[in-house]
């Protein structure tokens, strides 16, 4: 059952958002992946939103041998093919500029000063930079400790500097806050945006308004009328070319303590006192520090890793995780993981939430599932078809944003019979959508200096307080088996177990 009333805006919604105000944003790592894939496309999209500043301008960085020319030519090639003789377009490209730089050396920081110096004559900028790091984790420190000795991370005459760091923030506990205690011995923690591109999907920002704005849920948002939670992301791809950092890290790092752990603590926090960023993220705070953490005894009960075999996807043969570049022949790096984790705080006392995150998984997915209890009664019981059934809300994240609810319903006839409905809406269908890459708004809201979905330090240390005593287990034992799934399946057999020992299962994702 689709939605398919008019879609109905709220008055003040229905006005524009009002543009940026004026600032240069400095791209580290531009001539990278991450930049032309992801970054131009969603500062494209701005533009054509009228959400940047007529004040406004770019300059990339890398250490690439480029010309003006050919950087400009690069980011034009992962723009809309359709819009690149447009105003739009043209605008975007002409503000565009590039500087050829080592990121450890003081030089490359004295040239940027100049030509950011140029650029605030040129475009009226007034003096505001956002660099963001779209580079190797290796960098992060190094880069913001060159930006307080040149001087550029000083906020002065009422200008502003922001900082924006893409995940992986360390690889531990011990090792984020080596990495939070340097860069806050150059920042405020209002100058860091630690950056997850999760939180910039429509779905994700619509928790809050889900939960909070409407009466109907969130009465029953807890251990009183819900069963369990479980959040699935799963990737259909392989490491593809990032063998070599991915079997470093694993899935546990790269995926848990920052995607996974955001959708934990959106879907349990309890709510704000306003919308203010330090109120959400306060509450988030406070969810991630109520989860019990595992002893080496639950560990054995309530972890599952995996590593993915030689497989079909897609009609597709693909080959297993050992078997990929840059990947260790005999390789011990988990690409799944499955956790059975509780919050000890007053809603969610006995709820637990079941996790699962890896790749090469039967279909490209992620959703947030809301488990309720079954009915007091089967008052139902008897009548034809019935079978047990509890009431399910799913969100869905990638690649389809949806919201779907399942409840049971008469079935038409002289007879009672009851059936599941489905009723659910698609943001695309309904409220009618463009294509983004999900950084547009994180981007926007860097400029406006807006923290809400960005991690704090507080935050991103107990996302790892979580994760340290997983890893710590599973360093000292090594898996007795991998690979232990096939790809192009759901994982392990052991994370249906998770779920099987406590009479549950996964929801089934079609």
């Amino acid at each position: 059952m689709m939605a398919t009333a008019d879609t109905y805006l709220e008055p003040e919604l229905e006005q524009a958002g009002k543009p940026a105000g004026p600032c240069v944003m400095v791209l580290f790592g531009a001539a990278g992946d991450l930049t032309m894939r992801k970054l131009a496309p969603a500062l494209y999209n701005l533009a054509k939103a009228k959400l940047l500043p007529a004040s406004f301008a770019v300059v990339g960085v890398s250490h690439d041998e480029l010309t003006l020319e050919q950087f400009r030519e690069q980011i034009t090639r992962f723009l809309p093919a359709k819009e690149r003789q447009s105003d739009a377009c043209r605008w975007f490209v002409d503000r565009i500029s590039y500087e050829r730089g080592d990121f450890a050396d003081p030089a490359t920081y004295e040239t940027l000063a100049n030509r950011l110096r140029d650029l605030d004559k040129q475009f009226a900028t007034g003096g505001n930079y956002l660099f963001y790091l779209a580079t190797a984790p290796r960098f992060f420190a190094e880069v913001v400790q060159q930006l307080g000795r040149s001087g550029l991370s000083s906020q002065v005459d009422g200008c502003w500097r922001r900082v924006v760091i893409e995940k992986p923030f360390g690889t531990d506990l011990d090792s984020a806050r080596a990495l939070n205690s340097k860069i806050k011995g150059i920042l405020v923690e209002n100058q860091i945006f630690r950056i997850d591109h999760y939180l910039g999907k429509e779905t994700v920002q619509n928790i809050m308004v889900f939960r909070f704005d409407n009466a109907i849920f969130e009465p029953i948002w807890n251990r009183r009328y819900i069963d369990h939670v479980e959040i699935t992301n799963a990737e259909t791809v392989g490491v593809e070319q990032r063998g070599g950092y991915f079997d470093t890290a694993g899935t546990l790092r790269d995926m848990v303590p920052n995607h996974v752990m955001q959708l934990l603590s959106l879907t349990a926090m309890e709510c704000p006192v306003s919308f203010h960023a330090d109120a959400v993220r306060n509450e988030q705070s406070k969810v991630l520090h109520a989860v019990q953490h595992l002893d080496s005894e639950d560990l054995l009960e309530r972890c599952v890793r995996g590593q993915y075999g030689e497989g079909v996807v897609g009609n597709e043969g693909v080959p297993g995780y050992r078997t990929e570049p840059g990947v260790s022949r005999d390789s011990r790096t988990e690409t799944f993981v499955a956790l059975k984790l509780n919050i000890d705080n007053w809603r969610w006392a006995g709820v637990p939430f079941y996790l699962r995150t890896g790749k090469r998984m039967a279909k490209r997915h992620t959703e947030i599932t809301i488990q309720f209890k079954n009915s007091p009664t089967e008052l139902f019981r008897n009548t034809a078809m019935h079978r047990m059934r509890n009431n399910q809300l799913v969100i869905q994240i990638q690649p389809v944003e949806a919201i779907s609810m399942n409840f049971g319903a008469k079935i038409p006839g002289p007879i009672l019979r009851v059936g599941s409905v489905d009723m659910s809406f698609e943001y695309s269908k309904y409220f009618g959508a463009d294509a983004y890459t999900g950084y547009e708004v994180l981007i926007y809201d860097c400029m406006i200096g807006d923290a809400t979905l960005f991690q704090r330090a507080d935050m991103v240390e107990a996302g790892w307080s979580i994760v340290d005593p997983i890893l710590d287990v599973w360093k000292a034992l090594p898996p007795r088996k991998f690979p232990n799934y096939a790809s192009g399946t759901w994982g392990p057999k052991e994370a249906d177990q998770l779920l099987e020992i406590d009479g549950r299962q996964w929801r089934t994702i079609e």
